[in-house]
């Protein structure tokens, strides 16, 4: 692994900016790539001595994802990690959804996977090593009030399998993460939507956990850490649940 240059969607914060900063921490120059310039991310790496390049992009629209890729690789170097982690929430139950908030979170999630994926793979399969990390969630088992973000989240979960099989003999592994409650700005707008404290939210999943308590953005950073490390070269194709307990 010569080249330690990774990308990062969606990482402005949240689960993405943790992702973003462990890898740096781990010796990575990271893109920090999301819709609006994520400053703060990249602040905090450089000032912990790492690098990082903040590149702005729509994860839907294909010229910007190519454009966006194409500087990575003049600016850093070929990337060799892509995690896909932009996502978005539209919440509602299915008599009440409009077609548009089915179309933007099936296009974050699952266009902007495949945008990103087929632009790094170049990269990858030229120096036959890669890594491709996919943000997966819980709900993909289902979830009430959010057919568009589960149907999302369980099609990420194909599409992870299928590459690790099309990627395999390129040294490349294709894994997905599922987290389950994770502390973050999108949960807590959650809880206001559901007209709840954040932390009686909190609290009431966390009951609900066997290891008692809400998952942080450091969980994920830390499974993503593993799965982009040369170590984790046999482990590709896999849905790795990080909820702090077990899965239906």
């Amino acid at each position: 692994m010569d080249q330690r240059i990774a990308i990062v969607t969606g990482a402005a914060r949240g689960i993405g900016a943790a992702i973003a900063q462990r890898l740096a921490r781990d010796g990575f120059a990271v893109a920090v790539l999301d819709q609006n310039a994520a400053t703060d991310t990249v602040d905090t790496i450089t000032t912990a001595g790492g690098t990082a390049l903040a590149v702005e992009a729509d994860v839907t629209v294909t010229e910007q994802v190519d454009a966006a890729v194409a500087e990575v690789a003049e600016r850093l170097g070929p990337p060799t990690v892509l995690v896909n982690n932009a996502g978005i929430t539209r919440d509602n139950l299915i008599f009440k959804m409009a077609d548009d908030d089915w179309d933007a979170v099936i296009g974050v999630h699952l266009r902007g996977a495949f945008l990103m994926s087929r632009a790094v793979q170049r990269y990858q399969t030229e120096q036959r090593y890669g890594r491709i990390v996919n943000l997966s969630s819980t709900s993909a088992l289902g979830n009430r009030g959010q057919a568009n973000y589960a149907t999302a989240k369980a099609g990420l979960q194909g599409f992870t399998k299928t590459l690790a099989i099309e990627l395999g003999r390129f040294g490349v592994t294709v894994n997905a993460i599922a987290p389950g409650f994770i502390e973050t700005d999108m949960t807590a707008a959650t809880a206001e939507r559901l007209g709840m404290s954040f932390a009686d939210f909190k609290a009431g999943i966390a009951a609900g956990v066997p290891v008692g308590r809400v998952g942080q953005p450091e969980d994920i950073a830390a499974t993503a850490a593993f799965l982009v490390s040369a170590e984790a070269g046999y482990v590709s194709g896999q849905v790795i649940y990080v909820a702090g307990g077990p899965t239906d």
